[in-house]
């Protein structure tokens, strides 16, 4: 990834990350195993179901330090069997 990231932000900060995946219970759980491996931290995952209840948008708010850490992060959650996108 070339991003800007360390164009548009100053680290440390707070950034958002979106993941939309199937309706799975185990998503938000695989999705802060992820974030403790590259930045440990205390993760309330928020989890809004689709209208039809085949997806869940889950958006966590994890302290990042660096550009590369925040593309490892969408590199890492993207790997996810459960996920199809991270915003």
């Amino acid at each position: 990834m070339n991003t800007k990231f360390d164009e548009l932000l100053e680290f440390p900060c707070r950034f958002p990350f979106k993941v939309l995946g199937l309706a799975d219970s185990r998503l938000p759980d695989m999705i802060v195993e992820v974030l403790q491996q590259h930045a440990p931290g205390d993760y309330s995952p928020q989890v809004r179901p689709s209208s039809k209840g085949n997806y869940h948008a889950v958006t966590v708010q994890v302290t990042v330090h660096s550009k590369e850490q925040v593309e490892r992060l969408y590199q890492e959650l993207g790997k996810l069997d459960l996920v199809k996108y991270v915003l």
